[in-house]
């Protein structure tokens, strides 16, 4: 079992320093396996900016926990053009971590990020060719039984942003992207960008996109909302690369408190989901006892943070 902490969209420079005390407090509390950042650490990819990312980065590694970083569209400069399109990541490079695609590999998941901002794009990103050959060549390498998780900041997918469920712009190279992730075999994939949580089964958006559960997280600290959703990050209980528990952790104006709480489970290419909203957090049983897994009645598909549709059983994930 693997516990992982997703956080994105940190945005030093447009955040709370409230909410980052919090979640850095709730951190410390549960000590994950690992803490994935998805990108966009900075609000503008000022100098201050990156060193209270490093600062808090290093306060993470201090209390003895380990992180896989990766870049976002707001960690290079907007305004800086000769920087932007000379050196669109020195600054990341230099405060937070020079490797823009890292990986980690225990003995249950191998996680690979994928850098997908660009200077040529304010917002959009994209991936390349060769780092489309680097996830094949890197999954290739990892045992069959161990869950792959790709991350990235932008998601591979258009997905749904929209209070009436508008879709946004899909990563640069997108069908290709998707296809490489199909045959690395892919069976989580991470992103935020959108400041939205959602999660979405990749072939019920991209039919050919294989049986990966696409996982977004929302932003965790910043004061930039969308359609009012609350600052939140993902809790993930990887049992298998077929069972796989999610918790958003929702800021609810004081602290972060559970939100809502699914179980997927896979059935051939399948995903189907039930609520265990009324069961321990992923990793703890009500005695605290945190290798536990969380048993639960009834179920119901959700959607974004506090959102639901349908109840009876388990439920096929829609797109």
């Amino acid at each position: 079992m693997a516990r992982i902490a997703h956080l994105s969209d940190i945005h030093f420079g447009a955040h709370d320093r409230r909410i980052v005390d919090a979640a850095t407090a709730w951190l410390e509390e549960r000590r994950p396996d690992l803490i994935v950042i998805s990108g966009d650490l900075t609000q503008r990819a000022r100098v201050e900016q990156f060193k209270a990312a490093a600062a808090w980065i290093g306060r993470l590694h201090a209390a003895g926990m380990k992180t896989l970083v990766i870049p976002g569209n707001h960690d290079v400069p907007m305004f800086d053009v000769v920087r932007r399109f000379a050196r669109p990541l020195g600054r990341y490079k230099h405060y937070i971590s020079r490797d823009l695609c890292p990986f980690y590999e225990d003995d249950e998941v191998a996680i690979l990020g994928l850098n997908t901002a660009r200077s040529l794009t304010i917002k959009d990103g994209r991936i390349n060719h060769d780092q489309m050959d680097r996830l094949r060549a890197t999954f290739a390498r990892v045992a069959p039984a161990k869950t792959r998780i790709l991350v990235t900041h932008h998601p591979l997918f258009a997905m749904p942003i929209g209070r009436g469920g508008e879709l946004s712009e899909a990563v640069g190279r997108h069908e290709d992207a998707v296809q490489a992730a199909c045959e690395a075999g892919v069976h989580i994939a991470l992103a935020g960008h959108f400041h939205r949580t959602y999660a979405l089964a990749a072939d019920q958006m991209v039919e050919s996109a294989g049986a990966a559960l696409v996982i977004q997280a929302g932003t965790a600290t910043s004061t930039r909302l969308r359609n009012d959703e609350p600052q939140s990050f993902n809790w993930l209980h990887v049992q298998r690369n077929d069972s796989i528990e999610l918790q958003v952790i929702v800021w609810d104006g004081s602290s972060f408190q559970r939100g809502s709480h699914v179980d997927y489970r896979r059935t051939g290419n399948q995903w189907y989901v039930r609520d265990v909203s009324d069961a321990p957090a992923p990793g703890q049983s009500r005695r605290q006892d945190r290798d536990a897994a969380p048993v639960a009645q009834g179920a119901r598909l959700v959607t974004t943070t506090g959102q639901a549709i349908g109840r009876s059983g388990d439920r096929q994930i829609r797109g």
